[in-house]
């Protein structure tokens, strides 16, 4: 038993002195699918017809099943790269000057192009304060940039994350998987509960559920949290030593199954509850590979450079969308090659904004605010590298 628990031990040493570029660049896949599932919205899709609806069809759980994984991951990284002596102020500072920079600017230009034409301050506050998740109502918690909701959530994991990070560091290494599951379990429960106990009345505009039933599974944070632990819980797994074993390639093969499931299954099972468990094992598996120097295709060059600039992208694509919807009022749908060279377009101008956000403001307020200087030491490469992976996105 000593043998073994000095075995782990070296195991878990190693991995603190590895960098995991592979979660950096499954930030940008998880970033692009997020993407698709915008670029094929009824609203903002440039495709008509068969190719629209099939479209529309294929991507319609992406932009979902993106989301959990960010915030899987969010968590992971940031129960990796965490150092004895860090303390709350700084976490929470490092964590602050990450977000607000990028989404200031963002909530900035959308309100410029177009959203102060028609939201009322009870709608851009609640944006600009990062607490829009909180209320059910779409119109305040879909306002001015739209996918600054997840940002909402992601404020709460920041500020819970150090209470959160010395609970899960007083489970006993043995008794991990045990509580895995039993996040995962409520995961699950939480489409079970809200088809059985909240009210139904009237549908999500374009969703079989009611306002209350989408927002409380998909935007209330508290209920995206779980998400979060659940890839806190994921970190300790894999620097415990106690890793099952599940490989990149496998773990994205129950992902496949997971979304092709997600299809089918009823609405608000597909928004999380159906790929949660892929996902829980997709993140850590990427990381073993890192870890180990196993194959991956997402730690190369062009990869990770992506994904450094998927925070920047997550947030630009929204008043992209909207804003070229307002120039091409009129035009569409367009034929199938013009409507893929729009879609490149799309996908051409979202990534040179972001490359300019990151640049520009991400980047040098990270420097400024988010930086080391008085903050407890690093060890090894995986602190400098992981912690600038950290939560980019919801």
């Amino acid at each position: 038993m000593a043998l073994i628990t000095l075995e782990r031990n070296a195991e878990a040493e190693r991995a603190r002195a590895s960098a995991l570029p592979s979660l950096t660049g499954l930030r940008f896949a998880a970033a692009l699918a997020v993407f698709l599932y915008h670029l094929t919205l009824p609203q903002f899709t440039p495709f008509g017809g068969a190719v629209a609806k099939q479209a529309g069809w294929l991507f319609g759980l992406s932009g979902w099943v993106g989301v959990s994984f960010f915030f899987v991951l969010s968590g992971f990284v940031l129960a990796w790269s965490a150092r004895p002596g860090d303390t709350t102020r700084r976490f929470v500072r490092r964590r602050l000057a990450k977000l607000f920079p990028n989404h200031l600017v963002t909530f900035a230009l959308a309100m410029v192009l177009f959203a102060a034409a028609t939201s009322t301050w009870h709608q851009w506050l609640p944006n600009l304060l990062l607490v829009q998740a909180w209320f059910p109502d779409p119109s305040v918690s879909f306002s001015v940039n739209v996918p600054s909701w997840s940002l909402a959530c992601e404020l709460l994991f920041y500020l819970c994350f150090p209470a959160l990070h010395r609970w899960t560091g007083r489970i006993d290494p043995a008794h991990l998987w045990r509580w895995v599951a039993g996040v995962m379990a409520l995961v699950l429960a939480v489409p079970v509960f809200a088809y059985a106990v909240l009210p139904g009345g009237s549908a999500f505009p374009g969703m079989p559920v009611s306002l209350v039933q989408n927002w409380f599974v998909y935007q209330f944070p508290p209920v995206r949290m779980l998400e979060f632990v659940l890839g806190v819980l994921m970190a300790r797994v894999v620097l415990t030593g106690r890793w099952i074993g599940v490989t990149l390639p496998y773990a994205f093969a129950l992902l496949a199954v997971g979304y092709a499931v997600a299809l089918r299954v009823p609405y608000l099972y597909g928004l999380g509850a159906a790929c949660v468990i892929p996902i829980a094992l997709l993140v850590p598996a990427a990381a073993v590979a890192d870890i180990r120097g196993l194959p991956s295709v997402f730690r190369g060059r062009v990869m990770t450079w992506l994904g450094e600039v998927s925070f920047a992208w997550y947030l630009v694509q929204g008043i992209v969308f909207i804003y070229s919807v307002q120039l091409l009022a009129g035009h569409k749908p367009y034929s199938l090659p013009v409507g893929i060279a729009v879609s490149l377009l799309f996908t051409a101008v979202v990534l040179v904004a972001a490359k300019l956000l990151h640049v520009t403001v991400e980047r040098p307020s990270m420097k400024l605010w988010g930086g080391s200087r008085g903050s407890a030491p690093q060890h090894g490469r995986p602190g400098k590298a992981v912690a600038g992976a950290a939560a980019r996105r919801p």
